[in-house]
């Protein structure tokens, strides 16, 4: 078993995930307009949330380059 299919997912709130991703709050809501970035569950009318799985699988997708290039070490 995957540490993914073992640990139950968290759902964070934008201030942490523009903290794990380094992006601001314009931007992130840029990106799910144009569907690169997950958008977020809400969960009442004044409450979005994002699954912390998908948003550690963005920031994988982003290092290794949206066409699947790896990053020069």
């Amino acid at each position: 078993m995957t540490e993914s299919e073992t640990k139950p997912d968290r759902l964070l709130r934008l201030k942490e995930v523009s903290r794990r991703v380094g992006l601001g709050k314009t931007m992130i809501y840029n990106l799910i307009g144009q569907g690169r970035f997950p958008a977020p569950y809400k969960l009442t009318p004044a409450a979005a949330r994002w699954s912390e799985q998908e948003i550690v699988a963005w920031i994988g997708l982003v290092k290794d380059g949206f066409e699947g290039k790896k990053r020069r070490v």
